[in-house]
């Protein structure tokens, strides 16, 4: 069985996220949703509402490709979380080239950590190549649409959280 781990944030969940791990479960049986705790971001939703957002969009896309997928909080270095969860593969996403200089570096840094676990890059979709979360947030909390972003239950609770 093929294990994939794709990492973030996920405050909120996006449309991007969706397509790119919708196109992961094509690469992999057993998908772990890796949601990052990381305290310094200074997140919107808590780790709760993350780990419930990314389970709740998730379930549809396990149906759909009749793979598994878990949602994993995890603290710890990425490559420790990837031989915890026992993945082989890191699943990253990527929307323009500046994301890629970050991620360049962050494999090179997994691959001396452990050379056993491949990086994949996947390009998002051009329709989701804008979407940021940090943007979402920012147009939710000045009150504009962001339904072309994200879900509509993921809409409703940014709603719930600007008022």
């Amino acid at each position: 069985m093929r294990t994939g781990l794709y990492p973030g944030t996920f405050d909120p969940i996006t449309l991007g996220h969706v397509d790119i791990i919708e196109r992961a479960m094509a690469l992999v049986d057993r998908l772990v949703i890796g949601v990052a705790i990381n305290r310094d971001k200074g997140p919107l939703f808590d780790l709760e509402e993350r780990v419930a957002m990314v389970q709740a969009e998730c379930r549809r896309i396990a149906a759909a490709s009749g793979g598994e997928i878990v949602v994993h909080p995890f603290e710890n270095l990425l490559i420790d979380c990837a031989r915890d969860v026992g993945a082989s593969i890191i699943i990253r996403g990527l929307r323009a080239v500046a994301d890629f200089e970050y991620e360049f570096q962050m494999v090179g840094m997994n691959r001396a950590l452990d050379a056993s676990i491949e990086t994949v890059f996947m390009m998002a979709d051009a329709r989701r190549q804008a979407i940021a979360s940090k943007l979402v947030k920012e147009i939710a909390r000045l009150g504009g649409d962001v339904s072309s972003f994200v879900t509509p239950p993921v809409a409703a609770a940014l709603k719930g959280k600007y008022g």
